[in-house]
């Protein structure tokens, strides 16, 4: 993607970011605060990996806002590293002097609060997507943690799981492939996962196992499970499109794919495809152009002025967006929708608010 622009601080940066941070952390926060208004804001996408289909249209979601409105934007890649992720945002403050708009999936939840609180310090904005803290409210740090955007994992992760089942005729054993143990979407999918099998007692999990969100890994334990399990496997569950990319590989290396169906989630261009040719059971798009540009659209416009997002009500600071189930039923109907999809109005904040987030 041509106009991406990935911030890495070089040896010098960091020193010089250092230096000013000490300054900053000596002077009155009334001073701090009246530095960081002038000149342009700065917008930003902080993610895990751009090799993630996903996460590339996340960030493009981003750039498609900046672009709406003229101002510059920087994507921080994490690459799974949370010392990382946390560096560049602090890098990114320092250099903004906090006239910052940040829109941040969280490499862990635990995460989410060192952020959120340093941008509050700095007096910048942030939306928060999938991962933060359970006690970690935006009501409780005023109009600088403008929202929190995720997806109801537990709903989707049991539907992805019960149109595996009918997939594979309703009984059977499967193998489960989760994401990072910590992070909510995999905690809420694999709940999901569990409900839809506590409710169909014909289907075994016979094995499950964290994949950390990627293909290579989910690639070794599919292989694994294979050699283990045999033809035991019936259907394979995993957390998101990429761990299923994995898991279809494994399957396709031994003449498998399209024997053995496999489930995923995220809505990406190779699990849809995969969907169309009967090599996957089900995906949910979470449309992640949407997220990137309305994660910076509601945080830009909360600074501005135009959101007074104190006072909006608990539902549109918490909230689950809506996804959209692909499966064999409805994939021609959403191919057919993305060949003229319709222009995302970045001024429609709450369009796609399905409630307000639960805590398990």
């Amino acid at each position: 993607m041509t106009d991406t622009t990935i911030f890495r601080p070089s040896r010098r940066t960091l020193l010089k970011t250092g230096a000013g941070l000490l300054g900053a952390a000596a002077l009155p926060m009334p001073f701090i605060g009246k530095a960081r208004a002038a000149g342009t804001t700065q917008l930003a996408i902080s993610l895990r990996s751009l090799t993630n289909p996903y996460h590339a249209d996340f960030a493009k979601g981003g750039q498609n806002f900046a672009k709406s409105v003229g101002l510059p934007i920087e994507v921080l890649v994490t690459e799974g590293n949370s010392e990382k992720g946390i560096a560049d945002v602090r890098a990114l403050i320092a250099k903004s002097g906090g006239n910052l708009v940040l829109c941040i999936d969280p490499n862990d939840s635990p995460d989410a609060r060192v952020i959120v609180e340093d941008i509050t310090k700095a007096g910048g904005q942030v939306v928060t997507i999938w991962n933060k803290p359970a006690d970690l409210h935006p009501w409780d740090f005023g109009n600088h943690y403008a929202a929190h955007i995720l997806f109801d994992g537990v709903v989707y992760g049991k539907l992805m799981a019960d149109t595996l089942f009918e997939a594979m005729g309703g009984s059977g054993g499967i193998v489960g492939l989760g994401g990072i143990f910590s992070n909510v979407p995999a905690i809420e999918r694999k709940a999901g996962m569990q409900q839809a099998l506590d409710g169909n007692k014909n289907v075994k999990l016979l094995d499950f196992q964290v994949a950390n969100w990627t293909a290579p890994e989910a690639f070794k334990i599919t292989q694994a499970w294979m050699t283990r399990f045999g033809d035991q496997i019936k259907g394979i569950w995993a957390a998101n499109d990429e761990m299923a990319s994995g898991a279809l590989e494994a399957l396709r290396a031994e003449g498998l794919n399209g024997k053995i169906p496999v489930s995923g989630i995220d809505g990406t261009a190779v699990a849809v495809a995969a969907v169309k040719s009967g090599e996957m059971a089900g995906t949910v798009d979470w449309d992640p152009l949407w997220v990137g540009g309305m994660g910076l659209s509601i945080a830009y416009n909360t600074r501005i002025g135009k959101i007074d997002i104190e006072k909006e009500p608990k539902l549109h600071r918490e909230f689950y967006g809506t996804g959209v189930p692909v499966t064999a039923k409805t994939v021609d109907a959403f191919l057919a929708g993305k060949k003229e999809p319709k222009p995302i109005d970045f001024n429609d904040f709450w369009g796609r608010v399905q409630g307000q987030m639960r805590y398990m």
